[in-house]
């Protein structure tokens, strides 16, 4: 398999996810540049990370690649214990950061392309922050008493929810009180293969 990534980016989560199940991969890094040129639009004609290869079929998007990957290793149960309430409960996590943290975070990382002037533009910002605070304290709610969104263990939504906690430190989101999420951060920081993935990205 092959996983085309720019460092930091979401493709983060499957970069550590690749190194939870154990497969032989390679990973290939992107500049922001690299994204919009021709040669990796024809792998992805949105110029987005993350894609993988697997053979000669390539799969975008980052929920879909997770699931993917996931299902390459069902020993490792990074989809649940199994049961379909256990699967459920990792697709409405991976769902909730996906589609709601994520997007928010498009209105920080690019308030541009909603609104030409800097002032609305860094009024966009600072409303997506407030809002990322609230989403955030959902994701700690939680944790609580557990130390992965679905359990004991974890789980493709994890993996997901490390990378976005990480856009949270960089962007200075208000995460103060959310001990949960704090926990879960050192908790992941220590995990060997996130340790393995953040220093294949140079991170």
């Amino acid at each position: 398999m092959k996983l085309y990534y720019m460092p930091g980016a979401c493709s983060l989560a499957s970069h550590i996810v690749l190194e939870w199940i154990g497969e032989p991969y390679e990973a290939h890094k992107l500049s922001r540049d690299e994204l919009k040129g021709p040669e990796f639009l024809k792998v992805n004609p949105l110029g987005a990370v993350p894609a993988l290869s697997d053979g000669d079929w390539t799969i975008t998007q980052n929920a879909a690649i997770l699931e993917y990957l996931a299902e390459q290793a069902p020993q490792a149960k990074l989809l649940g214990d199994g049961s379909a309430r256990s699967r459920a409960e990792v697709r409405r996590w991976l769902g909730f950061i996906n589609s709601d943290v994520h997007k928010t975070f498009s209105m920080i990382f690019g308030a541009q392309r909603f609104l030409s002037d800097e002032g609305p533009q860094k009024e966009l910002a600072a409303s997506a922050s407030r809002l990322l605070t609230r989403l955030f304290a959902q994701l700690d709610a939680q944790l609580a008493g557990k130390p992965y969104l679905a359990g004991d263990a974890p789980s493709i939504a994890d993996a997901y929810l490390y990378v976005v906690l990480r856009w949270a430190r960089g962007k200075e989101i208000d995460l103060s009180g959310q001990d949960n999420l704090a926990a879960f951060f050192k908790r992941m920081e220590a995990d060997a293969a996130v340790q393995a993935a953040l220093k294949a990205e140079g991170l």
